[in-house]
């Protein structure tokens, strides 16, 4: 039995570039799909493009969790078994087929195809809570398997240790109940020609923010309909990538580049404010070793704007917590502390 990625029995969430209804484009990290389903095996068809690094998509299959390795560039079928493992008892199936990395890849899903017998299920609704985070790599969850690593610099790598799953972002949704759209990508910093995404012609939050897809390794950059998700939260976590090539917040916090930059992170949350009227806009840096002069900036900033729904909050450990990535148990650290700050603001879901 063959399913068409527009299937209404499929449940996606995150930014999808839809503009071939039969050809759903997944760019950003825990952008996903939900299915519920019988018989023991499923194959998925996808297209991967690749700027960087090995290419893997991540599932859940009846709560186990999986990677499969992707071509570097191409069309491959994978295959799932269900009647495996833990799972070989069961006669309904739940599979969450994610993106596992940031805009390393992007992957086209071209269907699913169940055995002769086979059939998909409605899944039930989603709750309503919508949650949406613009950050870099530690919002991505990149490099977040790698826990040998806690409290240490990053080992050298090819995208095979970053989840998003682990990402303190999606984590924290999965503690609140909500749906998340991760808007996140490695190396980004708030404005364009500085940060590591896209070196030598750097890309920056600026130009991504409004985006389903912005990397020119795959094409010209793709709008996205605002209008498609209301988040009641959003958590914008940008001041970490920001420091490369110069670190003039911290270097001369008054002088002109600085001065900009805050300017820039204004009209940031201005634009945010525009498309999301009655949302929670809480600002953040993380866990990773940074100059505080970014957070001193970020606070001046929330407090200019005076919107009493705009917030900066700033974790125990922030900015000195790690030199590398946050691996699993860091980033559990985040969202345990992120989440109860959220609970405390008695948002109406």
């Amino acid at each position: 039995m063959w399913i068409s990625p527009e299937h209404e029995k499929l449940q996606y969430t995150g930014r999808i570039d839809w503009k071939d209804k039969e050809a759903p484009v997944f760019f950003f990290p825990g952008t996903s799909v939900r299915m519920r389903f019988t018989g023991e095996t499923l194959k998925v068809r996808v297209r991967n493009q690749s700027a960087y690094w090995d290419s893997y998509l991540g599932y859940f299959l009846d709560g186990e969790q999986g990677k499969l390795r992707l071509p570097g560039e191409g069309e491959e079928t994978l295959e799932i078994l269900a009647g495996s493992g833990r799972n070989r008892d069961l006669s309904v199936h739940e599979l969450l087929l994610f993106k596992r990395q940031d805009g390393c890849h992007q992957v086209t899903l071209l269907g699913f195809e169940l055995e002769e017998g086979g059939q998909i299920l409605p899944l039930p609704e989603k709750s309503g809570r919508r949650m949406e985070v613009y950050g870099d790599s530690v919002s991505a969850g990149e490099v977040s398997e790698a826990v040998d690593y806690t409290g240490k610099p990053d080992p050298v790598h090819s995208g095979e240790y970053s989840n998003s799953w682990y990402s303190y972002a999606w984590i924290t949704a999965r503690m609140l109940g909500a749906e998340l759209h991760n808007v996140s990508q490695g190396g980004i910093a708030l404005l364009d020609g500085t940060g590591w995404f896209c070196q030598p012609q750097a890309v920056g939050m600026e130009s991504l923010w409004d985006k389903v897809c912005c990397h020119p390794a795959y094409g010209p950059a793709r709008q996205w309909e605002f209008e498609n998700y209301l988040p009641q939260v959003v958590v914008t976590a940008i001041g970490q990538n920001d420091a490369y090539p110069e670190n003039y917040m911290k270097e001369d916090y008054q002088g002109e580049k600085a001065r900009r930059w805050r300017e820039a992170y204004a009209g940031f949350l201005r634009k945010l404010r525009g498309k999301y009227p009655e949302a929670w806009i809480l600002c953040i840096t993380t866990l990773l070793e940074h100059d505080s002069a970014w957070d001193q900036a970020i606070g001046q900033v929330c407090q200019s704007l005076g919107d009493s729904r705009i917030r900066q909050f700033l974790f125990q450990r922030n900015g000195r917590g790690t030199p590398g990535h946050l691996r699993i148990r860091e980033a559990q650290e985040m969202a345990e502390e992120l989440t109860a700050y959220i609970q405390s603001l008695g948002i109406d879901w």
